[in-house]
């Protein structure tokens, strides 16, 4: 019986896929002006930032709506050769692991910054799935700036949802396993496995991430999260599957029962507890990377100890309530009242009221526990059930009228709904097969209802075709009226989960434009054309260079022997803001560097083989971009070359001839542009 339910719903699935895929005509839904509403005249800024997460690419993207203009692709878990992020050697240590080195992870979910439930501009948080992470970037930069190791976890999945102060960031395991890791039967799962949910604290001032706890849980899977607002502030409330506890076939498996469940964690009960010190300490492995401001060099700390919170000894801090099964969404709107669960495998929606769960606790209106954990009445807690309305629900977000939107993946579609009475007030077509939708603030407690964005997982036929593998498709409405309306399609890079937009102008007044080279305190930092130089210690030779337009300083170097480590520390010398320089030499096997004004940054070059070779600046800078060259001369291992370097060697020692020689150097350039 069983086995007919599902092959059931994959022939549904199946069906309701094909009439999906024959919605082609996108002049049935795009009406109008739509051309109008989405066009930003040249030199013209959009009205929001939209950032995507990259899915398995592990970076984050920046768009621009609503033209979705590409503005940036900002490297966060992986190498990036276009600026050297994770070749320099300064920002290799962000990919530092309790694994080892790690350049890649597979990016889901984006979390904004908020101060009293808005978003606030100043940082950005994004999960990696594979191998535990949680990164920082700094919106005044858009680089990343701190990663987090979460340890005793497997793909972090249900990560990084925010508080609204961000207080926290709230991540649950998605794969359990045992912990502490050891050597048993996979399929003694139900006796061995465990999940973790983990609280990560956020510094008010300056962001930097601690773990501040984590909560020992049934071996669940934890899927998607979202905290309380106003009312519901100091609680969280994360969805789970696999409450069957298998560990094979899982899409079989992991669907047998009815209902899987919520879990609903009142925090501010941990907090009370972690300050009684009702936690056990767990000796394990984990690495905190971060950017120190002051010289741009990522420092990498192991850490070793996690503070864990057992509820089954801690009363009033965890709760579980039946959601429909197979669920994905669990999202909260603007007043805090009402938690939508979502079931992929129900044609029905739940949607819970916070005032009903706070009044079933109190009461004890239970149906039993879970290793110790009260199962609230499903009766007690809901607020409704949105009937029948698609197929496949996955994600909602809220426009702050009081109405919903979800995505429907099966049917292909956006539904419109009231969340006061579960009315289906409207529903478009996408094409194809939905994933997470976007609402700028939709996560908040002040959603501006203007656009909403669709990641569809499916294009089909959106674009020209690049092969197998196709571009994933975003789709913007207008959401502003009664009606939803298609007004612009556009692809993205990767497999985007999950995105956040904000207004522009809580982030773009705050972006920095240069660094300040005075400030720069990086140790190898050369601060003016006169101190570029050339050392060796043993095999290692650094070189001390500079790079403004439009020359390499020294640009000309000799002495360099097979088998040296030669460090190149180059240091940008200018402070206008759209002048970056590039530096890579030929024989490198990494990347090269992209210098922003006022920074250092490192490249290392081991010779191979002698001869003399050539390097650069890759990013065109001024008209004689093309002149801005040198060579390294590389001599057999042992040779009586001596270390010499070159570039108007006269200044090297006169530092008042070496200002005058820069400054008219730099007003040619200015001139040139």
């Amino acid at each position: 019986m069983k086995n007919r339910m599902q092959f059931g719903f994959w022939m549904l699935f199946l069906i309701a896929f094909t009439i999906s895929c024959d919605q082609k005509d996108s002049t049935k839904v795009v009406e109008g002006n739509a051309a109008e509403q989405a066009y930003v005249a040249p030199g013209e800024y959009d009205e929001y930032y939209a950032f995507l997460s990259g899915g398995y690419s592990g970076q984050i993207t920046a768009y621009g709506l609503p033209s979705g203009r590409l503005l940036k692709e900002i490297p966060v878990f992986s190498q990036y050769p276009e600026n050297g992020y994770g070749y320099s050697e300064e920002t290799k240590p962000m990919f530092n692991t309790s694994y080892g080195f790690v350049p890649w992870d597979d990016s889901h979910h984006i979390e904004l910054s908020q101060t009293k439930g808005e978003f606030d501009g100043r940082w950005l948080f994004v999960n990696g799935n594979n191998t535990p992470r949680i990164a920082r970037i700094d919106l005044s930069t858009f680089e990343t700036v701190e990663i987090l190791e979460i340890p005793d976890v497997a793909g972090l999945h249900c990560a990084p949802f925010i508080t609204e102060n961000s207080e926290y960031l709230v991540s649950g395991t998605r794969f359990s396993i045992p912990i502490p890791q050891k050597d048993v039967p996979i399929d003694t799962y139900k006796e061995n496995f465990k999940g973790l949910i983990n609280y990560v604290s956020v510094d008010p001032e300056h962001g930097h991430m601690e773990l501040a706890f984590q909560i020992e849980m049934p071996g669940f899977n934890y899927d998607l999260a979202r905290n309380g607002k106003a009312v519901s502030h100091g609680w969280s409330f994360l969805t789970t599957y696999n409450s069957e506890q298998a560990h094979s076939l899982l899409e079989v498996n992991a669907s047998q029962k009815d209902k899987d469940l919520m879990a609903i964690i009142n925090w501010k009960k941990a907090e009370e507890y972690m300050k009684q010190g009702k936690f056990t300490e767990r000796q394990t492995s984990y690495f905190h990377n971060l950017v120190d401001e002051s010289t741009g060099i990522v420092e990498s700390k192991e850490r070793t100890l996690t503070k864990i919170l057992d509820p089954k000894e801690l009363p009033g801090m965890v709760y579980f309530i039946p959601v429909p099964k197979s669920p994905h969404g669990c999202d909260v709107d603007p007043t805090g009242e009402y938690i939508v669960g979502n079931g992929k495998l129900s044609a029905d929606m739940s949607v819970y009221s916070f005032s009903k769960l706070m009044k079933a606790i109190e009461d004890e209106n239970f149906d039993g526990d879970i290793d110790g954990i009260p199962v609230i009445n499903y009766e007690a807690g809901l607020h409704g059930i949105v009937k029948k309305p698609g197929l496949g629900p996955l994600h909602t977000e809220f426009d702050g009228r009081g109405n919903a939107y979800t995505t429907f993946f099966i049917s292909s579609e956006v539904v419109k709904w009231d969340v006061e009475t579960k009315e289906i007030l409207d529903r478009q077509p996408t094409f194809y097969s939905p994933g997470h939708l976007m609402i700028p603030g939709g996560e908040t407690r002040k959603p501006d209802g203007k656009y909403l964005l669709a990641m569809n997982k499916i294009t089909k036929d959106r674009y020209l075709p690049t092969g197998p593998e196709l571009a994933h498709s975003a789709q913007l409405f207008d959401i502003s009226g009664d009606k939803m309306k298609l007004i612009l399609d556009f692809p993205t890079k990767g497999e985007p989960h999950y995105a956040q937009g904000i207004k522009a102008d809580k982030v773009q007044p705050n972006a920095v434009k240069f660094y300040d080279i005075e400030a720069n305190e990086h140790p190898y930092a050369t601060l003016g054309e006169g101190k570029t130089k050339v050392e060796r210690d043993g095999n290692e030779v650094h070189v001390y260079m500079t790079a403004m337009r439009s020359h390499l300083a020294p640009d000309n170097i000799e002495g360099f022997q097979v088998g040296d480590k030669v460090y190149f520390h180059v240091t940008n010398l200018e402070q206008d803001w759209d002048v970056p320089h590039g530096f890579a030499i030929q024989g490198a096997t990494n990347a090269e560097l992209l210098v922003m004004p006022g920074q250092t940054r490192t490249l290392v070059w081991e010779p191979k083989k002698v001869g003399v070779y050539a390097f650069y600046c890759t990013d065109f800078c001024s008209a004689l971009h093309q002149e801005m060259s040198g060579y390294a001369r590389v001599s057999a291992k042992g040779s009586d070359v001596p270390l010499k370097w070159g570039l108007n060697e006269e200044l090297r020692n006169n530092q008042q001839a070496a200002h005058k020689f820069y400054d008219e150097a730099k007003a040619s350039a200015d001139a040139s542009k």
